[in-house]
């Protein structure tokens, strides 16, 4: 809103009326604005989360510090849900379609995080939404994404998309197609495409709710990713800098920076109440809405496929689930009782199990995010 009234107020020659023309003056502004309303919000939020009672029910796994976390308040990802927003609706241009997909995405993974909470802890039923319900509500957002990227003219029309070690940097998904020619190549390779930004949606939505299980591991990890898109966003939205650097360059994406730069600031100030030992858990409502924005954040910018190097501890922590209920269901079958891969899965319950304090483990997790994201950058320049 800010940003179009000021851009209004251009044509009357006021002082300091341009600077919202900026990308980095807003991107600075919509991280401040996102981290004092978490900060300044959150606190009113936990205190009104007490007195309501809405606390987090644990299960004693036999992990330390476990049973103490019993009655924290939960579904604090309503602070993060609200300070990205109140950032982007008023510095965001809101006319740009990047912008609108990055709302939508925000409401709609907020919504159905929120609706698992909220059978969580008002129904009492622990298991919340089924995964099923999850699973077609991630796919349904994948879908509208996909038909967006497909079909609207303000995002390239191109099927493209950056990969590492390779000269051009880039990777065409109609190589894909090689089977077929003319409008059916166009189509096939179209559908792949749409298929691959379902399952990454999907994919960044549960793993960032997994990795969700330590204070401050699912906020400080992402917070890492959110800033390293921002980044990728201005670079691609900035023909100079594409060009530089030799990476697609893709009209209007600087938005995409100034919406992620919303996204850190929400994050920081999360943060300061998440951290161990945490006053406020975000629950599904944060953990499904923070994996929702990097999915889509990543595909519109066309920077999916450096997904697996930059959340590389989504990857890590969906593979140790994976690979336990395989290991699991396997040996059950074979010997008639299932047997465990880890101590414990998802993977940081593995450390935790083996003796580390909670603490280290996610400051251990942090500093990995870290090398990551800076592999990430110099990736850009490595063929």
């Amino acid at each position: 809103m800010l940003y179009h009234l000021f851009e209004y107020l251009k044509d009357y020659d006021i002082p300091g009326s341009g600077l919202f023309g900026f990308l980095s003056f807003r991107a600075i502004a919509a991280n401040v604005i996102a981290m004092c309303t978490a900060l300044f919000g959150g606190k009113a939020v936990i205190k009104w989360l007490r007195k309501k009672q809405i606390g987090e029910t644990v299960r004693n796994l036999g992990l330390e510090g476990q049973v103490e976390k019993t009655g924290t308040p939960t579904m604090g990802g309503v602070i993060i849900i609200f300070s990205i927003l109140v950032a982007a609706l008023l510095v965001c241009d809101l006319r740009n379609i990047y912008t609108q997909l990055l709302i939508l995405t925000t409401l709609w993974c907020g919504a159905l995080g929120f609706t698992d909470d909220w059978i969580k802890v008002f129904k009492h039923d622990k298991n919340g939404l089924s995964e099923k319900k999850k699973l077609i509500g991630q796919i349904g957002l994948g879908v509208v994404i996909a038909l967006a990227v497909c079909f609207h003219p303000g995002l390239g029309g191109s099927t493209a998309t950056t990969i590492p070690f390779v000269k051009s940097h880039e990777f065409d998904y109609d190589c894909l197609a090689f089977f077929a020619q003319g409008g059916l190549r166009n189509a096939i390779k179209w559908i792949i495409y749409a298929i691959v930004i379902i399952f990454i949606i999907t994919a960044c939505s549960n793993g960032a709710n997994l990795t969700d299980g330590m204070d401050g591991l699912s906020a400080g990890t992402s917070l890492l990713v959110g800033v390293v898109l921002g980044i990728l966003g201005w670079l691609g939205g900035n023909v100079i800098n594409a060009n530089y650097l030799d990476i697609m360059y893709l009209p209007g994406s600087g938005e995409v920076a100034v919406f992620m730069s919303a996204f850190a600031g929400a994050l920081a100030g999360f943060l300061w109440y998440n951290t161990y030992p945490a006053e406020v858990f975000m629950g599904d409502t944060g953990s499904l809405t923070i994996g929702g924005i990097i999915g889509v954040g990543a595909v519109l910018i066309h920077k999916e496929l450096m997904l697996p190097i930059l959340c590389g501890i989504f990857v890590v922590e969906s593979l140790s689930v994976i690979i336990q209920r395989s290991y699991f269901k396997s040996t059950k079958k074979k010997y008639g009782e299932g047997r465990r891969f880890f101590k414990m899965a998802p993977i940081h319950h593995h450390y935790q199990k083996m003796g580390h304090p909670e603490a280290r483990i996610v400051t251990r997790f942090w500093i990995i995010g870290i090398i990551l994201a800076v592999a990430t950058l110099a990736l850009l320049k490595i063929r």
